[in-house]
């Protein structure tokens, strides 16, 4: 089973600059695959996708994967077999990929019932972990604390929280190593796991 590294932490809190310093550690010169689940919705969104993929070395591949990441991660694999394999794979961020199924569906989120979410939200991470295992490649993945502030005013706030939550929870259990970011210092979460005599996770239902 090739490794799973689960990078978590607040906005501005480093985890990405965190991840692509692990990518660069892990792969040296050789390839790595940065899948970018983020969508140009606006002038500022696209200028900020073209400035992280600006900051990546210019031998990385991007693959754009809003949704579906997995069966998108294993078809640009079995696309791009006359190139080396990965020797990691960067997929950033969870959060946007959770909002992004949040509004795929057909109803509207306010008026969907939450174990319809919760159950596109299952599938879409038993896809990831299914890819991940099926093609042998290491994987970063970094997502947002979300759960740490006051309980959110909406419902689909709320919502989003509570998928995103249970999301984090699930990676971080499945990781075999997971960080959180604080004020761009990496914490070692399952070290300090160990150190209390915790080796269990958690359900994350």
């Amino acid at each position: 089973m090739p490794s799973l590294i689960f990078i978590l932490g607040g906005a501005r809190s480093g985890k990405s600059d965190y991840a692509l310093a692990l990518a660069r550690q892990l792969a040296g010169d050789d390839l790595v695959l940065f899948i970018a689940t983020a969508q140009a919705g606006d002038d500022e969104m696209a200028e900020r996708i073209a400035r992280h993929r600006s900051e990546r070395p210019g031998h990385w591949q991007t693959l754009e994967a809003p949704l579906a990441v997995g069966r998108l991660w294993q078809e640009y694999q079995l696309s791009h077999t006359q190139y080396p394999a990965p020797r990691v794979a960067v997929l950033d961020c969870l959060t946007l990929l959770i909002s992004n199924l949040l509004f795929a569906g057909e109803i509207d989120p306010e008026s969907e019932d939450e174990s319809v979410l919760q159950r596109r939200v299952n599938a879409e991470i038993d896809d990831l972990l299914a890819a991940h295992s099926r093609l042998n490649v290491p994987l970063i993945v970094v997502s947002n604390e979300v759960g740490l502030g006051i309980v959110p005013a909406g419902r689909i706030s709320r919502l989003y929280r509570d998928l995103l939550g249970r999301v984090n929870r699930r990676l971080a259990g499945a990781a075999d190593h997971a960080y959180f970011l604080l004020a761009g210092i990496p914490l070692d979460l399952k070290a300090w796991q160990a150190s209390v005599g915790r080796t269990d996770s958690p359900p994350y239902h």
